[in-house]
């Protein structure tokens, strides 16, 4: 493998290094010692597979700081946030190192005396999997550890703006005594022609694949040509309804580290914040107060809250975003422009109405924008009322409407007075167009297992 292509640091715009621009027959190959690597991890005990994940965790660990660098460097990320994604992402295989020695079969009582019926969960087979460039470790070991701990080899392509961080945690799995055909990163500025030979190839298993509905949508009809397994975790418009019971203080806080973690470039960010007519004007106030006071700047500096956005295709939908409301009626308390190179200033937009695209898009970028609500039934319909179903957020103090409202909302993830529920041991995942399937959890690993029915007579 001899070209390669630079990777383009966003917020210098100057090339961080170049990655192997690998394609389709480097993918045959990959492809090909995926196979030959599931025929003898598959063979491997739990303990075994466990004990590989552990050093693993271990290494990546001891990484935190040079994989925080290059991270920050490779999709602009704040360091100080990325120090936190590392620490999320090893979170993952340190679980995923334990549920290896917990996937159990079950023994069914039979209807015939002479016959013994057993159910027994076995590895689905090698997986091709496919992960965006705004968590850039976090997204890698969410699937691959589940993987790799359920006796599966994976082939993993992530995204053009992000592979070095790939890169890096490949070397560490094998320096870690993790097999390399178990586990290969395969970066390539031609994934559509690289993905396609996994498609096709029906030894690979299943496709895990985290990114927008548009795509995922066209990945899903390509995977059902060979019937793999699929897991989807899609694009997200996540609203965040403020109730007039809130405690001010404490909804702006969760609010903005909902908005404005990773400059507003995650699925899973509150991309509509729904505030009750009571209390509107003055969580507006302190909103926009804390908003403006958020430090941008360059990634690397610990002082940094807000980075460059990725490219310049995420800047032009951010402004085209904005416009399209400012033009419509809406109000930039805070912001409303762009900075310098890909740099958006954070904004609040307020006035939000109906038929502004910001209430139909993922704005992916730091943008807030504030819509006033009266009723409960109100707000929980205008959340609820879109295609996609990823996370919703809410702040009360009333327990009833609590369990009420989080009911109600049509989204995988809910947080009540929390605008960070993530965590490993949890089901991550979307309803309606934001995807199928979940990570994290006990039931991460069920999604790259195949129940096995054995009917036994004596």
């Amino acid at each position: 493998m001899s070209a390669t292509f630079e990777v383009i640091n966003p917020a210098s715009g100057r090339p961080v290094a170049s990655a192997p621009d690998n394609g389709p027959a480097e993918a045959r190959q990959a492809a090909a010692r995926a196979v030959a690597g599931f025929g003898h991890w598959r063979r491997t005990t739990a303990y075994e597979r466990s004990a590989v994940l552990r050093a693993w965790a271990s290494a990546l660990l001891a990484r935190e700081v040079e994989i925080a660098r290059l991270m920050a460097q490779e999709m602009g990320k704040p360091v100080t946030e990325a120090r936190g994604e590392v620490r999320y992402a090893v979170s993952f295989v340190e679980w995923y190192a334990e549920e290896a020695k917990r996937v159990y079969g079950e023994t069914v009582p039979s209807q015939a005396a002479h016959k013994r019926i057993l159910v027994q969960s076995q590895p689905v087979g090698p997986v091709y999997a496919i992960t965006p460039w705004n968590f850039p470790a976090a997204m890698i070991t969410r699937k691959a550890a589940p993987a790799l701990a359920a006796g599966c080899s994976i082939v993993l392509k992530p995204a053009e703006q992000s592979p070095l961080t790939a890169m890096h945690l490949a070397e560490l799995w094998v320096a870690s005594g993790g097999p390399p055909d178990v586990f290969q990163v395969l970066p390539t500025s031609n994934p559509g022609a690289v993905s396609e030979v996994f498609f096709d190839d029906p030894a690979i298993r299943k496709l895990s694949f985290t990114g927008s509905t548009e795509v995922g949508v066209r990945l899903a009809a390509q995977a059902a040509k060979t019937m793999k397994r699929v897991s989807l975790e899609l694009g997200g418009h996540a609203p965040f309804l403020v109730f007039a019971d809130a405690d001010i203080e404490s909804a702006v806080r969760e609010v903005l580290a909902s908005k404005f973690r990773n400059a507003g470039q995650t699925c899973v960010c509150a991309n509509r914040i729904y505030v009750h007519d009571a209390v509107h004007d003055a969580f507006v106030e302190r909103f926009a107060a804390a908003v403006a006071a958020l430090r941008v700047g360059d990634p690397l500096d610990e002082a940094t809250q807000i980075g460059p956005l990725v490219d310049a295709q995420g800047l032009d939908k951010v402004r085209a975003h904005v416009d399209d409301a400012l033009e419509r009626g809406a109000t930039a308390v805070v912001g409303g422009s762009a900075g310098e190179g890909l740099v958006f200033c954070p904004t609040v937009l307020t006035g939000v109405a109906p038929g502004m695209r910001i209430l139909e898009e993922e704005t992916f970028g730091p943008v807030a924008p504030i819509i006033r609500f009266e009723a409960d039934e109100e707000a929980v319909r205008q959340a609820n009322d879109t295609p996609y179903g990823l996370a919703a957020y809410l702040w009360t103090r009333d327990l009833s409407r609590a369990f009420r409202v989080a009911e109600a909302l049509d989204y995988g993830i809910v947080g009540v007075n929390d605008g960070l529920p993530s965590a490993a041991q949890a089901p991550f995942g979307g309803v309606k167009m934001s995807g199928v399937g979940r990570e994290g959890g006990k039931w991460g690993i069920e999604e790259y297992l195949n129940l096995k029915f054995i009917s036994m007579a004596l």
